[in-house]
């Protein structure tokens, strides 16, 4: 391999990055998807150029948001590149959302237009008749036919400090929340991604395959702008395909593929692979890899599963690259000489090592909040109480030994991690509690050996409702037709209480004391076969 020729991104804006890598690396592939187009640097700045004209053509410019709803497919990065270049706020929407969904991101980011492929359309025009001042329209085929901008755009110098995404995120109270990314966030996060020696140290000889969703900010914002910035290659399917994977890696020359806990499940479930279906692979990353898995993997396929953790709010990303890289625990990353990193307890204080706690997380004493994200749009209060003392609360509990590394425990915030998608209890029992036959719920998260967790629903009936299946599927289906498919409750217990304070505060962890697994109580229903996209 070659050493890296990294682009620098001091002061500078994508718009200019972007310019100098197609300079560096015109010639060599940029964007790959399997069995589908194959995009030099060169050919996609003619496309991203085309775009851009068409944009500012159409009176869009800096100070703008447009939504887009593509899917994962090259596009998706070449009109971000397009919008980014002209000051334009990237919104990338989720194709799985439901119409209800799709109209409250479009409400709060006042996106005044979304662009759609054709497929998704119909999503598209079923939340904007949810809206009384919905925005403009445009399906997308290939080239852009827009509509003219309803306003001039505000103007201004295109800056580091530009807001370049907003990326919608779960939060603890419901709601999805806004995380305002810059131009100069989104480059540290590429310089982040590339900043791991040993088994990740990525090079422009490097062909990086990741079936996570372009609009989420592995995917989307990490792994491009790091390729961006090295002149490597990333090949993107459409979405992870267990049938297809070795056949995807193979025929691209994948040299590093990215991975949830779910991919490494599914692949080892074929236990006719071995080491002589990777090709050119040498490494994987990811995260939320069970430790039995992480250390069977490596030992039948004899490369690397490199543990990493990030989050939206922050660039920088910990990683187990270096050696000794524990794969027989969760160990996750190790403090950087860029982010400072303390476990705390309940009251602030820290906590000894070794012992369980909140991480929080900051750049520096001196500028705290360097290289993390802008703050949550129409959401100061937020803003504000993530920062409180000064560091940023992540809301993942974890500990912490001598040697500075850092295992995850579990998540403090009220989320549930599955497959790869941050679900917010509080979301879906507002969403449980408008069905007749709920009472009192309380959402919380139940192991699960392929996905990590899963939804599941402690329900208190209303009178008159009997605790059957019958029910139980009723309450799911009405959930699944308000919510993405992931979110509904992939597990239903009826109870006769849901255990509150005496201010009436719900207390989960009294549902299931001493760890107690939920799935062994008698009468639970498990409706996971009905959590199907689409």
């Amino acid at each position: 391999m070659t050493e890296p020729q990294v682009i620098s991104t001091e002061g500078r804006t994508i718009g200019e990055v972007w310019e100098e890598a197609v300079r560096r690396f015109g010639a060599a592939e940029f964007l790959v998807a399997p069995g589908g187009p194959a995009l030099s640097y060169a050919e996609a700045a003619e496309r991203v150029d085309v775009a851009a004209e068409a944009l500012a053509a159409a009176g869009y410019g800096t100070g703008h948001r447009i939504a887009v709803c593509l899917g994962t497919r090259p596009e998706h990065y070449l009109l971000k590149l397009a919008m980014n270049r002209l000051g334009i706020s990237f919104v990338p929407i989720n194709p799985d959302y439901r119409p209800g969904e799709l109209a409250y991101v479009l409400e709060d980011s006042a996106a005044m237009l979304i662009i759609t492929a054709p497929e998704h359309a119909e999503l598209a025009q079923a939340a904007m008749a949810e809206m009384e001042n919905p925005p403009l329209f445009s399906p997308f085929e290939g080239d852009l036919d827009l509509p003219a901008a309803p306003s001039a755009p505000p103007g201004g110098a295109i800056t580091p400090e530009t807001e370049a995404s907003l990326l919608y995120t779960s939060g603890t109270t419901g709601r999805p929340k806004g995380c305002i990314l810059s131009h100069d966030y989104e480059l540290l996060m590429g310089e982040s991604y590339l900043r791991p020696r040993g088994a990740m140290a990525v090079t422009g000889d490097d062909r990086i395959f990741n079936p996570l969703p372009a609009f989420h900010v592995n995917a989307g914002v990490l792994t491009f702008f790091g390729v961006m910035l090295a002149g490597a290659t990333l090949i993107q399917p459409p979405r992870f395909s267990a049938s297809r994977f070795w056949e995807n890696c193979a025929e691209t020359g994948a040299t590093v593929f990215h991975y949830l806990g779910v991919v490494i499940s599914v692949l080892m479930a074929d236990k006719a692979a071995g080491s002589d279906r990777l090709g050119a692979l040498r490494a994987g990353l990811g995260a939320g890899v069970e430790p039995a898995l992480h250390t069977g993997f490596e030992a039948r396929f004899g490369i690397p599963l490199v543990e990493l953790w990030g989050m939206t709010e922050m660039c920088r990303v910990l990683s187990m690259e270096e050696e000794p890289r524990h794969p027989h625990t969760r160990a996750m990353g190790r403090p950087r000489a860029d982010l400072e990193v303390q476990v705390w307890d309940d009251a602030g204080a820290r906590v000894a090592p070794g012992t369980p706690g909140e991480m929080v997380i900051r750049h520096s004493a001196a500028t705290p909040r360097r290289g993390f994200f802008s703050g949550y749009l129409n959401k100061p209060d937020a803003t504000k109480e993530a920062w409180s003392g000064g560091w940023f609360h992540t809301g993942d509990t974890v500990t912490m030994d001598e040697d500075g590394v850092i295992s995850f425990v579990d998540r403090k915030k009220n989320i549930i991690r599955r497959a790869g998608e941050n679900i917010a209890a509080a979301e879906v029992e507002n969403t449980l509690f408008a069905h007749p036959a709920v009472e009192n719920v309380a959402v919380l998260p139940c192991p699960d050996e392929t996905r990590e967790e899963e939804v599941l629903a402690a329900i208190k009936l209303a009178p008159g409702h009997a605790p059957t299946v019958e029910t139980a599927t009723a309450i799911f289906t009405a959930a699944f037709a308000e919510l993405a498919y992931y979110k509904p409750p992939g597990w239903i217990l009826f109870v006769d209480e849901i255990p509150v304070t005496g201010t009436q505060k719900v207390q989960k962890h009294a549902l299931f004391p001493g760890g107690e697994d939920p799935r062994g109580r008698a009468g639970i229903h498990d409706l996971r076969r009905l959590k199907k996209r689409g």
